[in-house]
């Protein structure tokens, strides 16, 4: 994170949503970047490297979805929360699979968006106490100070809400966790999320971590109950 307040880039075609993020994040304490369309952002992303993104789909040229993906495809920070007018559930999955962290529909609060934002924070910096520096579970090696996840010695980028994902089924190896407790761990007790889209956060760590996804060994779905990761 860059030194003293968090930098936020909000990317955004809408001039008033653009100000009032502008003006509401500087409240409380954030040094906030903005940009109206992709091409702008990634020059200001290179530039001032941004702590954490908020990110409209409907942008002119280059699509949020597409600056996902592109962010993605190079690295797993910063965290990505997407402020979309777009409220479907397919637009939503489609946004996480992208990368996206987390999704806010227009129109929002801005207790909410803080909220989210702070939550997106702790994922990207957050070491957990007690846990050992790193840690090799078969093909799948951990470096919990480096935020590394390796498989098979190639390095494997995790967004950071997949990588908080990980982190919690292993500090917890051999428990049972239900879908309640890992969506309140990522997202907040007080938020309401549906559970298929955790499954997608599932589903992508397996395709990330496990030989062979469509049989996972590593993370284990236990019917009726939740996620597992092995112990064995």
């Amino acid at each position: 994170m860059s030194k003293g307040k968090a930098r936020i880039l909000v990317i955004d075609d809408d001039g008033e949503i653009v100000r009032i993020l502008q003006r509401s994040l500087s409240i409380y304490g954030y040094d906030v970047l903005t940009a109206m369309n992709g091409e702008t952002a990634f020059e200001i992303i290179g530039q001032y490297r941004p702590d954490l993104l908020l990110l409209d789909l409907g942008l002119p040229g280059i699509s949020g979805l597409e600056i996902c993906k592109q962010i993605r495809a190079h690295s797993n920070l910063p965290p990505i929360i997407v402020v979309s007018v777009r409220d479907t559930e397919r637009e939503k999955v489609e946004a996480f699979a992208a990368g996206a962290d987390d999704y806010v529909c227009k129109p929002f609060g801005i207790n909410e968006i803080v909220a989210r934002i702070r939550v997106a924070l702790r994922h990207a910096v957050y070491v957990p106490v007690g846990t050992e520096p790193s840690l090799s579970i078969g093909p799948l090696q951990i470096n919990f100070e480096q935020r590394h996840v390796s498989v098979n010695e190639h390095d494997v980028k995790l967004t950071p809400t997949e990588y908080d994902l990980l982190k919690v089924l292993i500090r917890n190896r051999g428990k049972i966790l239900t879908q309640q407790m890992l969506i309140s761990h990522l997202w907040g007790s007080e938020r309401t999320i549906q559970s298929h889209y955790l499954h997608v956060f599932i589903r992508q760590l397996r395709r990330k971590i496990e030989p062979d996804p469509a049989n996972p060994c590593l993370l284990l779905t236990i019917a009726g109950a939740g996620y597992r990761f092995s112990d064995e």
